[in-house]
């Protein structure tokens, strides 16, 4: 299962692509949730040897930054 803010947020597809070209903290956010999500992506797609804790503290970022954006931008509190 994929976790680009598209599919975690299907509501806001089009507020997150206007949003990006608009405003730098929101777009600051999405790039590193991006950056995270891939290199997430990349290591239960090839398997890739790492330590429990830091392939949960990778998950444990990914999950902030969404939540972070979410409390910011879609729910009215940022």
């Amino acid at each position: 299962m994929t976790h680009t803010l598209a599919e975690e947020f299907p509501e806001q597809a089009s507020r997150i692509t206007e949003l990006k070209l608009s405003d730098e903290a929101f777009a600051r956010l999405a790039r590193e949730y991006h950056k995270l999500n891939h290199e997430i992506e990349g290591l239960e797609a090839c398997n890739q040897p790492i330590a429990d804790a830091d392939f949960e503290s990778l998950k444990l970022r990914r999950h902030q930054l969404k939540e972070q954006i979410y409390k910011g931008w879609f729910n009215g509190q940022g």
